[in-house]
C-alpha cells in the first residue's frame, strides 16, 4: 500500500522534478561545493584542538526518566573524569544527556556537531559554547565524528544510531579507520541484532567474516563501557593530553 504524501512532502518532490535548465542545474551544484568546503573548514577548525574524544550515539527521544538516559550521563561523566573529551550529535536525548554528564566532570570538552533537521533535532544546553557546531550536510558531520574520535559508544537508538554504528564499523573492518574500540551498551537491546549478523550474515550467507564479529564489544554497565575504552588507551600507552 502506497503512503499519501504530506502537502510538506508534495511541495519538496514537485520543488525536486521542476523543469530546470542545464546551466541552472550546473551553476546551483557549483556554488554548493563552497557551502560543502566551507563546513569541512569550520569542523576542522573548531575541532583541532580537542585533544582525544569518544564519540557517544543514541536515541534522540529518550526522556530524561529512562533508564538509558541515565546510563549515557553516567559513562560520560566517567568518560570526561578520566581526561577524555565528550562528542554526541548535539541534539536530545541521549545525546543531550551525555553531554550533561561530560559538563558535570568539568574536566573535559563537551563537544556538539549539530544539524539541521526538520524535527527532532534541538541542540541542547550541555554543550560547551566553543564547542557547539552547526552542520547542514550529514556527510560532512560524520566526517567530523569519525575524524576527531578515539572511540564510539553505541547506547540504544533508531535508524539514524544504526547510521552512525554501520558507518564507524565499516571504516574499522576495511582499515579505513584505527581499530579504535566500539562500544555497545545493553546487551538485551543489542543481542537480535548481533544474532542477526551471526547467524544471517555470516553463518547463512557469509557476507562478512568471522573476524568482524570481533570489531566491538557489548557490556551492560557505564563501568563496564568506560573500562573498554580505557583499556585501549592503557595497552597503546596513549595518554589524554588534556
Amino acid at each position: 500500500m502506497t503512503r499519501k504524501l504530506s502537502e510538506k512532502e508534495e511541495k519538496r518532490f514537485k520543488k525536486a522534478f521542476a523543469n530546470k535548465k542545464w546551466p541552472d542545474i550546473a551553476s546551483s551544484n557549483s556554488w554548493s561545493i563552497f557551502k560543502i568546503m566551507a563546513e569541512f573548514v569550520s569542523g576542522y577548525q573548531s575541532l583541532a584542538r580537542i585533544g582525544p574524544c569518544v564519540s557517544i550515539y543514541g536515541s534522540a527521544r529518550t526522556q530524561p526518566n529512562k533508564p538509558h538516559y541515565k546510563l549515557a550521563q553516567e559513562i560520560a561523566r566517567k568518560i570526561s573524569e578520566a581526561g577524555l573529551g565528550v562528542i554526541t550529535g548535539g541534539g536530545p536525548g541521549i545525546m543531550e544527556a551525555a553531554n550533561k554528564g561530560a559538563q558535570e566532570a568539568e574536566t573535559s570538552p563537551s563537544v556538539g556537531l549539530n544539524i539541521n533537521l526538520p524535527f527532532e533535532q534541538v541542540p541542547n544546553s550541555y554543550q560547551d559554547s566553543d564547542k557547539t557546531l552547526l552542520f547542514d550536510y550529514f556527510f560532512v558531520r560524520k566526517v567530523m565524528f569519525m575524524k576527531y574520535s578515539q572511540g564510539f559508544i553505541v547506547m540504544p537508538g533508531g535508524v539514524g544510531t544504526l547510521d552512525e554504528l554501520f558507518e564507524a564499523l565499516t571504516l574499522i573492518q576495511t582499515d579505513k579507520r584505527a581499530k579504535f574500540p566500539l562500544v555497545l551498551v545493553d546487551s538485551s537491546y543489542w543481542q537480535p541484532l548481533i544474532d542477526w549478523m551471526r547467524d544471517t550474515m555470516l553463518g547463512e550467507h557469509q557476507y562478512i567474516s568471522a573476524e568482524d564479529m570481533n570489531l566491538f564489544k557489548v557490556v551492560d554497565t557505564a563501568q563496564e563501557a568506560v573500562d573498554e575504552i580505557l583499556k585501549f588507551y592503557s595497552k597503546y600507552t596513549i595518554q589524554p593530553n588534556f
